[in-house]
């Protein structure tokens, strides 16, 4: 928290990095997604961003992995379909660019939105 203080802000569809604190990663990387409005304010563009965002600091940071939510898609109402296409296709497209990541992993936190996010896999693939 106190390397979040010193930060400040971080606006919609960008991403910060802190030390790991307690856990076991080195580091956190904490992005912000967008709160869905209906999908007309610009949030898949911001979404993506997020991801994005968060990958440009794993690159910079010299990592090989790193471990997702589903940004946006609990509280902030991004329907789970479309955040999981943005969120895999997002991550795709830059690991085909940056062969130092090996590993991109989705935390899912029921199996319903595992479901969707193989589902949405198994249609990009």
């Amino acid at each position: 928290m106190e390397e979040c203080r010193k930060i400040g802000s971080c606006p919609t569809g960008q991403a910060v990095v802190t030390g790991g604190g307690n856990l076991k990663a080195r580091y956190v990387i904490h992005a912000v997604g967008p709160v869905y409005r209906g999908g007309g304010r610009g949030e898949a563009d911001l979404l993506k961003s997020a991801y994005r965002e968060s990958l440009k600091r794993v690159t910079e940071k010299g990592l090989t992995s790193v471990s997702f939510p589903a940004i946006s898609a609990g509280v902030y109402g991004y329907p789970l379909e479309e955040a999981a296409r943005i969120a895999l296709t997002t991550a795709i497209d830059y690991v085909k660019d940056h062969d130092e990541i090996q590993l991109v992993r989705f935390v899912l936190f029921s199996q319903d939105i595992y479901d969707v996010f193989t589902k949405e896999l198994k249609r990009i693939m």
